[in-house]
């Protein structure tokens, strides 16, 4: 099975005055799954952002960008090529020449956020983010791939506030990315990096069934002593923590979205509709239908 392959998701944003006085706002957020021997960067994104690999351009924003799988290479300033490998998040700052591109025979996964602002202006200022360490080691950090995958998530949604919600997230992803590079946190050794490596695939191939013992096959470790281990530190079974998974993405696409019961167990790939519903029925206490509707009152008062 090819894991970590769902294909690119990402949405370009307005900014308006308000959101800009926030003094942080977001314009874009995204994922690519860039497959090996595939033309980079992709054709889709609006011209402001699309460049040359060969020429490289330059932004009016500031780019966190993570690698969660592949490899390649990133150079700044038209300096010397720095090689990226899955694990690390390089820094693009406002105004500043830059390119980069996956190996062809690799490809590789990206998280990017990109934003502006007077905050963000000040971080900088004050030496927290410069442009003498845009390359960070992170090593494989479940939490941050969260955060990117609400990013996309709030953006795609667009409801009222979502630039001050997405500032958050922002702040957010640069305090735990500093932390973890920081402390050295990828440096505790391999077994925390494999059980995160683990929870990074069944976020990204939620739409999927992956059997744990193949996966364990794939990191190179025992099965045995991967479930073990992977229980010790998340208090759940492989298997189960990927059922807890597909339970949370189905919440959110029965109540963010107007897919049916049915279309929503065949996207994420159970067995049979009733599988579904029987499964969602005895650890949440409600049908699908029952979620849903309470899900959208709760938002609706929120509203």
């Amino acid at each position: 099975m090819n894991y970590n392959d769902l294909g690119a998701e990402f949405k370009y944003l307005i900014v308006n005055d308000k959101d800009r006085k926030f003094g942080l706002s977001v314009n874009t957020v995204g994922f690519q799954c860039i497959k090996p021997f595939t033309p980079y960067p992709l054709t889709e994104h609006p011209s402001g952002y699309f460049f040359n690999a060969q020429k490289g351009r330059v932004l009016r924003e500031y780019q966190f960008v993570y690698i969660t799988k592949g490899k390649g290479v990133i150079s700044f300033d038209a300096g010397k090529e720095i090689p990226i490998c899955k694990g690390r998040l390089f820094v693009i700052f406002p105004e500043q020449w830059h390119t980069y591109h996956p190996e062809l025979q690799t490809g590789w996964n990206e998280y990017y956020i990109g934003f502006e602002g007077s905050v963000i202006d000040s971080v900088v200022k004050a030496g927290f983010l410069s442009k003498e360490n845009q390359v960070l080691e992170i090593g494989f950090n479940e939490e941050l791939v969260n955060l990117f995958t609400k990013a996309i998530e709030i953006a795609e949604n667009d409801k009222k506030a979502s630039q001050q919600y997405l500032s958050g997230i922002v702040m957010h992803i640069m305090g735990l990315m500093l932390s973890v590079s920081q402390n050295k946190i990828f440096e505790v050794g391999d077994v925390i990096q494999k059980i995160e490596q683990a929870k990074i695939i069944m976020n990204e191939n939620v739409y999927k069934n992956i059997d744990p013992e193949e996966l364990a096959e794939k990191l190179n470790i025992s099965y045995s002593w991967f479930r073990k281990v992977f229980k010790d530190y998340t208090g759940y079974a492989p298997a189960k923590y990927f059922q807890e998974l597909k339970l949370r993405k189905a919440k959110q696409l029965l109540v963010g979205t107007s897919h049916s019961v049915k279309e929503i167990a065949y996207m994420l790939d159970y067995n049979s509709t009733e599988h579904f519903f029987s499964l969602f029925k005895k650890i949440t206490g409600y049908t699908p239908m029952e979620y849903r509707s309470y899900g959208r009152e709760t938002e609706a008062i929120d509203i």
